[in-house]
């Protein structure tokens, strides 16, 4: 009787990936079963292409953004799913994790839910002009940057304190 050899086949292809984002921005992360991920790229997109058609800030600016951000999850999809198969081949490397988003999201605080809560009450009230609209909102997207860096300051400290 012979001896069959069994090849493990590796579970994603980079190609395909890579296609599939070119095709449709985000679906190569969606293929590499990160879906946060592609949800993220999604909403981002379609953020940048509303904020375009309605002609809200610089075009060419959020242009440069949104061609930007295509060729970043492009390539992103592809060597996600490299490492995907480096760590599902060899249990040796390391260096092969794949996330689903950087790890200050991943804070298991509450942080984020009032964040998103509190945008989302922002814009929904922007959408009847009561109190704000879009300009003033438009106006205010750096308070985004101040909050992602004071949180990285607060999980900095507190993990700091968690080491001593």
């Amino acid at each position: 009787m012979e001896e069959k050899v069994i090849v493990k086949k590796p579970p994603k292809s980079p190609a395909l990936a890579g296609i599939l984002s070119f095709l449709f921005p985000g679906t190569g992360a969606l293929y590499n079963q990160q879906p946060l991920k592609f949800l993220v790229f999604i909403v981002v997109i379609a953020i940048m292409v509303t904020m375009l058609a309605q002609g809200v800030g610089s075009p060419v600016f959020i242009g440069i953004l949104l061609g930007g951000l295509y060729f970043y999850q492009f390539i992103d999809a592809i060597i996600t799913a490299g490492a995907v198969n480096r760590r599902a081949l060899s249990e040796d490397i390391e260096e092969a994790e794949v996330e689903e988003l950087p790890e200050f999201v991943k804070t298991g605080s509450v942080f984020w839910g009032i964040v998103l809560m509190a945008l989302g009450v922002l814009l929904l009230m922007a959408n009847f002009d009561i109190i704000i609209n879009y300009d003033r909102i438009w106006n205010l997207w750096p308070l985004v940057i101040i909050i992602i860096g004071i949180k990285l300051v607060a999980d900095y400290i507190a993990r700091s304190k968690e080491a001593e």
